[in-house]
């Protein structure tokens, strides 16, 4: 089974959060800084039907509020629009 998103949307595996600094120090919940960075699993398409200028495997930077939070076979990915991808690192 698999995810596909529907429409302009993608399919993240956001970059885990680290529990610890580098000194050993366990950082809470609501101390830590959202990553906004993730790999990009699977892409939709636009309205008229091409395909988003995303593949699997790409390394993006994405911003917005509006998300989804899936948990699949045990992971945890977020669905977010295309238009609040950002960017995509090489």
């Amino acid at each position: 089974m698999t995810i596909t998103p529907i429409g302009e949307r993608v399919l993240i595996k956001p970059y885990k959060q680290e529990e610890m600094t580098k000194g050993g120090i366990y950082i809470p919940e609501s101390a830590k800084e959202k990553k906004k960075q993730g790999t990009v699993i699977a892409a939709g398409t636009f309205k008229d039907g091409k395909e988003l200028p995303l593949k699997a495997g790409d390394v993006i930077i994405y911003g917005g509020y509006s998300q989804e939070e899936v948990e699949f076979e045990k992971e945890n990915y977020i669905i977010v629009e295309f238009k609040n991808i950002v960017a995509k690192v090489d």
